[in-house]
């Protein structure tokens, strides 16, 4: 993580300027910066990477629980008064009173057939294979969120210029009415009217402004960029995207195969199944090798360990086990089959709902489409309508109404022609991260 880190820091400061100003700092981004940050820095990633790491350690706990088992074990037994053993009439002490036995041994345990710790080692890599799914699935989850926060920044920063040159606009009608009215050529309605569309206009604009520093509070979560005091500057706008909405494939392929909802649920399964396995397992035998070494020293009557007698003895044993009812393994492998039903149930509803999704996804990427043409040709039409305004108001041909309706009608056709491509580029978006494109 450190070498990330540098590296991060090296890609910030040769291909990111970053500036110092009078309010802070300043970190200009493309959408490619943006992405390469936050797969670096945000959290969520580096947790993820980090139960890779613990599944990795638990496959190697599988395995090596074939290895050998080696004990050394020592103890001591004090006889206070020993047992006596009647055989036909006769009697025989077990061992001396008040004496002590020593014993120190080495047992030494090898598992030569264990079928339970095979199926856990093949379930410890579907393991892996599923906690770097989960990884990917972050990783394409959180492109998909950078990419729309992203988006949305460009569509504050779009609708906050159009609003702040409609209110340029505005003032600069109002001046000229009340300049006007000033000399008595227009009536004081017309002064009115001009300055309330302008007053109307400035809400609007206030809002806007707030909402390019939400936008890039919540890029800047994304990003895992702590320091308050960082301004993000996107050089970017949505009008650069209109060739991309323009050239919308409608006969684009859209399958569910690399869908990360659905692996997941494929890799679940077959973890039930090996889960199912290990059960039946339990209903087969297991073999084992033992070998002891030990040393004892019998019935001695002090603690003079110097002057005891040791006797060394071995033993090599070979355990064969097996398992002939135990209830509790037909319960388990009867529930480990009801949850494989109900997880088939579940991929089934999901990839439903999946399909509904890239649906209503492509039908939103065309309707953008659509729109946006027409949008288009509306901002043009507006941008006119507003020009033979102002010449019909100047020549004293039009009223104050003609003009500020003429801009409202602009600012909108400018505002629906951003939206229409933001709602393409978040549709587009979302149904990569539905197909599992990650872009």
């Amino acid at each position: 993580m450190v070498v990330k880190h540098w590296l991060l820091l090296l890609f910030i400061g040769s291909s990111i300027p970053m500036m110092a100003q009078q309010e802070g700092k300043v970190l200009q981004l493309t959408l490619e910066q943006a992405i390469e940050i936050a797969l670096n820095e945000n959290p969520t990633i580096r947790i993820a990477e980090q139960d890779i790491e613990l599944k990795k350690v638990s496959q190697k706990e599988a395995w090596q629980n074939l290895l050998p088992t080696v004990d050394l074990n020592g103890g001591m037994t004090y006889t206070v008064k020993a047992a006596t053993m009647n055989l036909n009439g006769m009697k025989f002490k077990m061992g001396k009173d008040a004496t002590s036995t020593w014993n120190g041994a080495l047992s030494v345990n090898l598992p030569i057939f264990a079928p339970a710790v095979y199926r856990t080692m093949k379930m410890t890599r579907t393991d892996i294979e599923l906690a770097m799914e989960k990884s990917r699935a972050s990783s394409m989850d959180l492109v998909n969120q950078v990419s729309k926060a992203y988006y949305q920044l460009l569509l504050a920063q779009d609708s906050y210029d159009v609003l702040t040159k409609s209110y340029e606009v505005s003032e600069k009608n109002f001046n000229v009415v009340n300049a006007k009215y000033q000399q008595g050529r227009v009536s004081e309605y017309d002064k009115i009217s001009a300055e309330v569309q302008m007053r109307n206009i400035k809400p609007s604009v206030v809002a806007a402004r707030n909402g390019v520093t939400l936008s890039k509070l919540q890029l800047k979560v994304l990003l895992g960029i702590g320091d308050k005091d960082m301004d993000v500057l996107i050089n970017d706008n949505l009008k650069n995207y209109e060739m991309q909405v323009a050239n919308h494939d409608l006969d684009m392929v859209t399958t569910l195969e690399n869908n990360t909802a659905l692996k997941q649920l494929d890799l679940n399964e077959r973890l039930l199944n090996h889960s199912l396995k290990i059960h039946k397992t339990g209903l087969m035998p297991t073999l084992a090798l033992n070998y002891s070494y030990q040393y004892q020293s019998l019935y001695n009557p002090n603690f003079e360990f110097w002057h005891y007698d040791w006797f060394p003895s071995s033993t090599l044993a070979l355990t064969l086990s097996v398992p002939l009812y135990r209830a509790s393994n037909f319960t388990k492998i009867k529930s480990a089959r009801i949850q494989l039903k109900q997880l088939n149930e579940t991929r089934l509803n999901t990839e439903r709902q999946l399909n509904m999704q890239v649906q209503a996804y492509k039908d939103n990427m065309q309707a953008s489409t659509e729109q946006l043409s027409s949008n288009k040709e509306s901002v043009a039409q507006a941008e006119k309508g507003r020009m033979i305004a102002e010449k019909r108001y100047e020549v004293g041909r039009g009223t104050i109404l003609e003009l500020n309706s003429s801009e409202v009608a602009l600012t909108q056709a400018q505002l629906a022609y951003n939206q229409a491509i933001y709602d393409y580029l978040v549709a587009r978006s979302d149904l990569n991260y539905v197909l599992g494109n990650g872009r």
